[in-house]
């Protein structure tokens, strides 16, 4: 077939459409929001972790407080995981997605897809692309505490490790908030940051690694509960819990407790709410549909320092 005789093809009418539909602004933009709240899908980054098993019962209570359905998913640390949730999510015709990414920015295409079937999109405790808010903790407020409360223990000198976590925001934010506090002491020394995979197995392994290269630390700040109460035991295999004090961040029931072991290294935790993070993004999701969305749409949750001294005060998840 000569080129010349294409041009006079005809053009489909679906074809014609889908090019219309492409040039007009805001074509890909969310379809018609829900007008009630009956199906949510939860996200939840890694069931392993009792942050999320609260989250899980957050949920739960949320749902049923407005006569709502819920679905728990786990993605394992997986972003591939979490898409094909977010799809099968859009084939149940759920109405609200509570998600926490694994991924902040390669969630978005899957998001966009989600809001596109007219499903409202609220990130918790860690931002995600496209989503229409997020609530979170003050993840670098709580750094600030935990390292803070940690370096005043230390007598304000010495050398620190940095158990790091998985790249996302919140953990970033945490980070980047002890380093604030560490550079008001100028006798405080960051030796050795690693990262671990947010649970207290790789904790473990990463402060053995580092105490292994630096004997001399006398703190270490976990960026999660889970990794801090990994460096607990790595301590405690060194051999140096009276010389080695370690905070974290979360306020979870295993953290509660090991406040409460005599003889523990571990000293403090930064609190976070995963239970309200919920609660809190169906309340918005209610909101959104009765007409009110957020003005604000980035929710911070203020973080409370837990120690030895008031953990009894601490309600806890």
């Amino acid at each position: 077939m000569k080129l010349a005789h294409l041009t006079r093809l005809p053009i489909a009418a679906s074809a014609i459409t889908l090019l219309a539909l492409a040039l007009v602004p805001g074509a890909n933009a969310q379809s018609a929001i829900p007008k009630k709240i009956e199906k949510i899908g939860l996200m939840v980054q890694d069931m392993s972790n009792p942050f999320f098993s609260a989250m899980d019962k957050g949920g739960k209570k949320a749902a049923a407080e407005i006569g709502a359905s819920v679905n728990t998913q786990d993605a394992q640390l997986d972003l591939g995981n979490q898409n094909t949730q977010i799809d099968a999510f859009i084939q149940q015709g759920v109405n609200l997605i509570v998600i926490s990414a694994v991924d902040e920015a390669g969630i978005e295409p899957a998001i966009a897809r989600a809001k596109q079937a007219g499903i409202i999109v609220i990130a918790v405790d860690t931002p995600a692309k496209g989503a229409d808010a997020v609530v979170m903790t003050n993840a670098v407020q709580a750094g600030e505490k935990s390292c803070d409360y940690l370096f005043q223990q230390m007598g304000g000198k010495g050398e620190v490790l940095l158990v790091d976590g998985t790249p996302i925001q919140t953990i970033i934010d945490r980070i980047n908030g002890c380093k604030t506090v560490a550079a008001k002491y100028p006798d405080i020394k960051i030796v050795g940051q690693q990262a671990s995979k947010n649970d207290r197995a790789s904790g473990l392994a990463v402060t053995t690694d580092m105490l292994t290269a630096h004997p001399d630390v006398t703190g270490i700040f976990g960026m999660n509960d889970p990794s801090a109460l990994g460096a607990v035991l790595a301590v405690e295999q060194a051999g140096k819990s009276a010389t080695i004090k370690v905070t974290g961040v979360d306020g979870s029931p295993e953290a509660v407790a090991e406040l409460k072991r005599e003889g523990s290294p571990f000293i403090g935790t930064a609190t976070q709410n995963p239970g309200e993070m919920v609660q809190q993004a169906v309340k918005i999701a209610q909101d959104i549909v009765a007409g009110n969305p957020p003005k604000e749409t980035t929710v911070l949750i203020p973080s409370v320092l837990v120690t030895r001294g008031n953990v009894g005060e601490y309600p806890g998840w």
